[in-house]
């Protein structure tokens, strides 16, 4: 058995059944949604600054931000150096150092260089990461700055920040008939999204019951994000699926769901809350 196959302790496997759906989006009949209704009607929650254990062990206060992240293209880039722009010294702990150099070239897969937001030493965390004691408030400098500006964080934050722990996956399918179509697949970020350096993780949030304590389901709590993945129609009738399937009671309930023990998951029937 390797490590990644081995149930960590305060977490649950990776491989259990799950529940899926298929439609069309209505706003356009050559985009197929594949979404994963086990993991969208989990209760999982960002537990950032309370239960997180980190990614690295004995750092918890950086949650998931102790390595950079990797820009998806120039637009995401783009959007976040504009953010970056609005903070100060009294907003980003670490503004002298990263107001021109918050950015750095690096590799996903030890061949191509790619960039990514900077780190402030060789182990991490993230640059725009304030300290829990700093004075201008602690977690992601830029996540505060869209708050401040009453924006969703969504627009300020790098694409692989923003979109964790949801997994979107697009490709072009071939059908029998020869036509094609594209597929968007929405699941579970685990730790295998991280290839193989993810077995390595000290704690990942999606696979453990500490996490799994939201007071409603993720495809409601995750609503703008999935929107921006999938498009506005196309969200609204991934919602009104969700609901009639939390109604009629899913049958392959995430287990680290089901192990923080919410009622949901002991056999009675709670209707989503409206949106």
């Amino acid at each position: 058995m390797t490590r990644s196959d081995q149930i960590r302790p305060r977490e649950v496997g990776l491989d259990f059944p799950r529940e899926w759906i298929e439609f069309l989006d209505p706003a356009d009949d050559q985009h197929l949604i594949r979404a994963d209704l086990t993991w969208l009607l989990s209760r999982w929650t960002c537990v950032f600054g309370s239960a997180c254990h980190g990614i690295v062990a004995g750092r918890a206060h950086e949650g998931c931000c102790t390595h950079g992240a990797f820009f998806t293209d120039a637009d995401d880039e783009n959007r976040v150096k504009a953010a970056a722009a609005k903070l100060t010294p009294q907003t980003w702990q670490h503004y002298r150092k990263g107001f021109k150099n918050y950015t750095e070239m690096d590799t996903v897969d030890g061949a191509n260089p790619a960039r990514r937001t900077a780190i402030r030493t060789e182990d991490g965390p993230c640059v725009f990461l304030n300290d829990a004691n700093f004075p201008g408030g602690g977690g992601c400098a830029l996540h505060a700055q869209a708050l401040r500006d009453g924006v969703h964080p969504l627009t300020y934050k790098p694409d692989v920040c923003w979109q964790l722990p949801i997994r979107r996956e697009q490709d072009w399918v071939k059908r029998p008939d020869g036509t094609k179509i594209l597929q968007s697949t929405l699941t579970e970020f685990d730790r295998r999204g991280w290839g193989a350096g993810g077995a390595d993780l000290d704690w990942w949030c999606t696979s453990s019951p500490e996490a799994h304590v939201g007071s409603e389901p993720m495809y409601l709590t995750y609503g703008p994000e999935l929107t921006a993945l999938i498009g506005k129609q196309a969200y609204s009738k991934l919602s009104e699926l969700c609901t009639a399937r939390a109604k009629s009671g899913l049958i392959a309930i995430h287990p680290a769901t089901a192990a923080a023990g919410h009622p949901t998951t002991r056999g009675g029937r709670e209707p989503a809350s409206p949106r």
